[in-house]
């Protein structure tokens, strides 16, 4: 008797040890399933801030989000100008497409640099709108068809059925308009930011921008913003989503500031197909201070980083 109760207390501590295991282990489980991965922003701030020489690394922020630029000096007699550097999105400044020669070069040349980081593009954007209009959408649905469905006799209602199941396929952009609409609003927020800092350093202000980034910044420029710049020099700039691609072709003809527009001959499709209508769309609206280079090779080759640097301060010294 004794020793079947001792069994059944043995039995039932080893029932309530391996019901506390399986809670600690499920907790666990669930804490991990929730930890979100570290941002790709947050991981080149950091880089930059660790491997980069102190005196050029200048912490900003843009509202509550913070980010790194990278300040270097004239070493000319006189400065000429302040070069601000953005590179294309989900790209560093120090980068070997052309942004890094420039950011270390122009210095020469009596410009001084200030580069800074793009933000994180957010990929959930066009599903957080679509998730939005979805859920106004099915609520708007059901109460048309509660209505519906009380003066429609059986047999319309069995018709209008069988309509609903046929499904169009729209065509889908490469990049919806919320994903890049997004990633240029908190570009223009950071530019702003480094804008100001850089009128603390001289009062001529050249922007020079790569790729998607350069395509955002011309939009914000056809809007005839507040902040002057003595000239905008775009590289390979472009927009992943077609209509607005085209769209930016009859832009560069329509901002204020002088347009050099560099591209190379081994560009993306997109961009090499818009050349031709760039030109056209200039001539139309008589934008005199446009001028297009085509450089040749891959854009990180040396020869090309120093014939980039060349048309950049040849297009500027005619300019001022």
């Amino acid at each position: 008797m004794c020793s079947a109760t001792s069994l059944l207390q043995f039995l039932r501590a080893g029932v309530i040890t391996c019901a506390v295991s399986i809670c600690i282990i499920s907790h666990s489980i669930s804490a991990a399933e929730h930890i979100a991965p570290t941002s790709w922003s947050s991981i080149v701030s950091s880089d930059l801030s660790r491997l980069m020489p102190k005196s050029e690394v200048r912490p900003l922020k843009a509202g509550e989000t913070e980010f790194i630029s990278l300040h270097r000096e004239y070493m000319s007699a006189e400065q000429r100008a302040v070069v601000l550097i953005i590179p294309d999105w989900q790209n560093l400044p120090t980068n070997n497409a052309g942004i890094n020669f420039l950011r270390t070069h122009l210095n020469d040349l009596g410009y001084t640099t200030l580069a800074m980081t793009v933000p994180d593009i957010d990929w959930q954007a066009s599903k957080k709108a679509s998730q939005t209009e979805s859920t106004d959408t099915a609520t708007a649905d059901s109460q048309q068809n509660e209505n519906t469905n009380e003066t429609n006799s059986p047999a319309d209602q069995a018709s209008e059925s069988a309509e609903d199941t046929v499904k169009h396929v729209d065509a889908i952009e490469y990049v919806s308009d919320d994903v890049i609409d997004d990633y240029k609003e908190n570009l223009i927020a950071r530019f702003e930011v480094l804008y100001q800092t850089a009128l603390n350093d001289g009062s001529k202000i050249v922007l020079i921008a790569q790729g998607a980034s350069a395509g955002v910044l011309l939009e914000h420029y056809a809007s005839f913003p507040n902040d002057d710049l003595e000239a905008f020099i775009s590289l390979s700039s472009y927009l992943p989503n077609n209509e607005r691609n085209q769209q930016l072709n009859t832009l560069v003809s329509t901002i204020s500031p002088p347009l050099l527009d560099v591209f190379y001959s081994n560009d993306n499709p997109d961009l090499l197909m818009s050349i031709t209508d760039r030109k056209r769309w200039v001539k139309r609206h008589s934008k005199y201070d446009y001028r297009q280079r085509e450089l040749f090779g891959l854009s990180s080759e040396p020869e090309q980083h120093a014939r980039l640097t060349k048309e950049i301060d040849g297009f500027l010294r005619r300019l001022f």
